[in-house]
């Protein structure tokens, strides 16, 4: 096995490191119901179905097919199996009596194999319109017969009733806790998370350039006052670029002089020596001011060089900045006061630091959501979802240099169940939360607004461009539902941010983990990610892709989230191939009770699997959790540390020369 680093190891896992506590399934209920459904086009008897709901969303159905739909069902089998064999005497396609057709399909099981046909015909004509029409369910997966179509066949008659009995994953119901004095459930929610402090100093600075726009000017009477700091004053400029020994030199361009030119005399307005200069000025007065332009100035000839200015003082005038008071505020926008005033100017100062703790702001709220809401995840979307992280993992480790055979030599049944069990947790935490953020949203009516995607679409296609990436064979409609899902979930949780109870812990710069923020910053990321790809499984349809790194650039905000679908897909496409290999190989046979062929027919006994007890990686950090889970699958080698004083080379030199 190849030898990879402990830290590119951990770069192979995006775990989230939150867990939540197993969730009760939904109890054992039996529903009854009738309804007419035509079979081929050709049947109108009445079927009827009855419902068992069972744990982890899943449900079995039993539907009572009647005889005329049998007997549909086994004459369009019969119909399509003629125009596949060639019998003398007959044409192909040509109507060939059943006695016949069931002899020349002997080879496939004759009369018991055309049956058996037509009974996986009936399970796929009746069970999902059973399911979605008469029961209002969406079915995920395939549904699995209790009894194998092969046993079935063994006693089915065409032109008699049948009963069909099926289990099959459905898309879970969401029901929300009620809160004790809380109108709605997710009002309220209660958490913490750390972030910097308030940068007071940024706030400072922003009411006092508010206030300057509303500074009242008061000219002053005496003609003998000495200029001060604070004061404003109107002056005529002619600069010159000083010499080696501080003369006089070429006169500056017009753009650096000037006539009837406003100074403010405050610390840092203007280039060094101004203000200094014209401090104890008089008007009427020509005082000779030494400076020096900024080094950043954007004229280079002028950056950074000394200049002499000759500067005539006009006028005088008394500076005086507004209080803060209901008045002034209700001068800025008609109807706030001086504490809203504050708390807007507070919100938007703070908007680019708070920007940079969603991702642990998210993950609070999250863990809080998952805590008030019912939920059974069905296995097929766990499955779906170890088995995409399962790929992606493979795929990184591909990239960290491990050979393919290597890689395919890790993919197999025993490790993708271990796997899956570690996983477990994480992913219905991830969903359960999924499925709350779409269900608020609903509620709440939000939706995005269709130029904000276009925007964040068009700003994926300029970062690719910009980053060398090309753009075509994108799915465009795909990126868009996927950017529109994100923008949604950000939308909610910044409602549920709004109504929220959370203990905010302000950190100094030397105390906070930076490593702790960028690591929920990414699972927050994760989490829309898995989100937006369990949303298409809404539709009934089993998710089909690896899940994509998406990402959302926000210019006001500047959050990132970005998706890159066609390099990840390229990338995983013969690796996730290998794992499907191994998934099918772990799919449980699709009835209960197997025929003595179907064990036959059975060729991979998936060994049983060690278990793994996922609760002894809490704690951990991302790297070594990642490092410790690979080491646990079997995936790596452990070695001894060069630089540990019992470190024994002579043990790598006697490898070295066996190999």
């Amino acid at each position: 096995m190849a030898r990879i680093s402990q830290l590119a190891l951990a770069a192979c896992l995006a775990l989230s490191a939150l867990h939540a506590d197993a969730f009760t399934a939904v109890p054992s209920q039996t529903y009854v119901s009738t309804r007419h459904q035509p079979l081929f086009l050709s049947s109108t008897e009445a079927t009827g179905s009855s419902l068992k709901r069972l744990p982890d969303s899943a449900v079995e159905l039993t539907l009572h097919v009647p005889a005329a739909a049998t007997s549909a069902a086994y004459d369009k089998v019969l119909s399509e199996v003629a125009k596949k064999v060639s019998i003398p005497g007959f044409r192909k396609g040509a109507k060939i009596p059943p006695q016949v057709l069931e002899n020349a399909w002997s080879k496939n099981g004759g009369k018991r194999g055309l049956k058996t046909m037509a009974i996986n015909e009936l399970v796929g004509e009746l069970i999902e319109t059973a399911l979605k029409e008469e029961h209002e369910l969406e079915p995920i997966g395939q549904p699995s017969l209790v009894t194998s179509a092969e046993q079935l066949a063994d006693t089915f008659t065409p032109g008699e009733e049948l009963d069909l009995t099926v289990k099959c994953d459905v898309w879970p119901e969401i029901q929300f806790k009620q809160v004790e004095g809380q109108d709605k459930p997710y009002s309220g929610l209660k958490g913490s998370y750390k972030r910097k402090p308030f940068n007071q100093e940024r706030f400072d600075a922003a009411m006092r350039d508010l206030l300057e726009r509303y500074v009242k000017l008061e000219q002053y009477d005496d003609a003998s006052h000495a200029l001060t700091t604070g004061d404003a004053c109107k002056v005529n400029m002619a600069g010159y670029m000083a010499t080696a020994d501080g003369e006089k030199g070429e006169p500056l361009p017009n753009a650096a002089s000037g006539d009837d030119v406003e100074v403010v005399l405050g610390e840092g307005r203007y280039m060094e020596g101004l203000v200094e200069g014209l401090e104890g000025g008089k008007v009427g007065e020509t005082v000779t001011v030494k400076v020096r332009f900024p080094d950043a100035l954007k004229n280079k000839d002028l950056a950074g060089k000394d200049a002499i200015f000759d500067v005539e003082i006009l006028s005088a005038s008394r500076r005086t900045l507004p209080e803060v008071t209901d008045e002034f505020a209700n001068e800025v926008r008609e109807g706030l006061t001086a504490e809203s005033l504050k708390d807007e100017l507070r919100k938007a100062v703070d908007s680019q630091d708070a920007q940079e703790y969603m991702g642990v702001r998210n993950a609070a709220l999250g863990k809080a959501l998952s805590d008030i809401i019912d939920v059974d995840v069905p296995d097929t979307l766990v499955t779906n979802q170890a088995r995409e992280k399962y790929a992606l993992m493979m795929t990184d480790m591909r990239d960290s240099g491990m050979a393919d055979e290597d890689i395919k030599q890790l993919i197999n049944p025993e490790n993708f169940i271990k796997y899956k069990d570690i996983q477990k947790d994480d992913i219905v935490r991830d969903f359960k939360i999924s499925m709350a953020v779409d269900e608020i949203a609903r509620l709440e009516n939000i939706q995005v607004p269709a130029y904000q995607v276009e925007e964040q679409i068009q700003s994926l296609k300029d970062q690719a461009a910009k980053e060398g990436q090309s753009t075509e064979g994108l799915d465009d409609e795909q990126m868009r539902r996927k950017v529109e899902s994100t923008l949604e979930r950000r939308m909610v949780y910044d409602l549920l941010a709004e109504v929220a109870e959370l203990e905010v812990e302000y950190v100094n710069d030397d105390e906070f983990d930076e490593d702790l923020l960028e690591k929920l910053a990414q699972e927050s990321l994760e989490r829309e990610q898995v989100a937006a790809a369990e949303q298409a499984s809404e539709e009934g349809k089993q998710q089909d892709e690896v899940v994509a790194t998406a990402a959302v650039v926000d210019e006001e905000a500047t959050a990132v989230a970005e998706e890159d679908v066609a390099v990840i897909e390229e990338e995983a496409a013969s690796v996730e191939e290998e794992v499907v290999v191994a998934e099918e190989e772990i799919e449980p046979v699709k009835s209960e009770e197997t025929t003595a062929s179907t064990e036959e027919s059975e060729t991979i006994a998936s060994p049983e699997p060690e278990e793994i007890d996922a609760s002894r990686y809490e704690g951990m950090d991302q790297e070594e959790k990642a490092f410790n889970i690979l080491k646990d699958l079997g995936m790596i080698e452990l070695h001894a540390d060069p630089d540990s004083p019992d470190f024994d080379a002579s043990i790598y030199a006697e490898e070295e020369e066996e190999d």
